[in-house]
């Protein structure tokens, strides 16, 4: 198992990827990249993912397979959807199917630091302060 612990962005949009990564990785956070369920199921298996940013379609499944996936995974692993919704029902019901939150797509910054730093939060750390490096990784895109 690799010890850097990894945000996970998955999207099958290339241009969604990267605007997360950008500003995930501006907060010193490392990151992976991927556009499928099944890329998110075997790093989850793999791999240390901290979070996952998910888009509600991927090239083979939905935001769903990738909340079952986490729900299997070693610890709780929070899933947030994006989404060009983004209607108070839908959000309601991601909410419902366990999703830890739902932000608008294309992401808007401030929405991104606003989950990091809950997530900062509830992991007892200092938002200011993350000690993993600055890395960014693509699979399967």
């Amino acid at each position: 198992m690799n010890a850097t612990r990894h945000i996970l962005v998955a999207s099958p949009d290339l241009a969604s990827r990267r605007a997360l990564v950008a500003v995930i990785n501006e907060e010193g956070h490392s990151t992976i990249t991927v556009s499928r369920v099944r890329d998110c199921q075997d790093l989850l298996q793999t791999h240390d993912i901290r979070m996952i940013f998910c888009d509600r379609r991927l090239a083979d499944g939905t935001y769903r397979d990738v909340l079952a996936a986490a729900g299997t995974s070693k610890h709780q692993v929070p899933v947030v959807v994006n989404s060009r919704l983004a209607d108070w029902e839908e959000y309601r019901e991601v909410l419902r199917e366990g999703a830890w939150d739902v932000i608008a797509c294309p992401c808007h910054p401030a929405d991104v630091l606003r989950i990091l730093g809950q997530v900062n939060r509830d992991e007892n750390l200092d938002p200011g302060s993350v000690a993993e490096p600055k890395l960014s990784t693509e699979i399967g895109a």
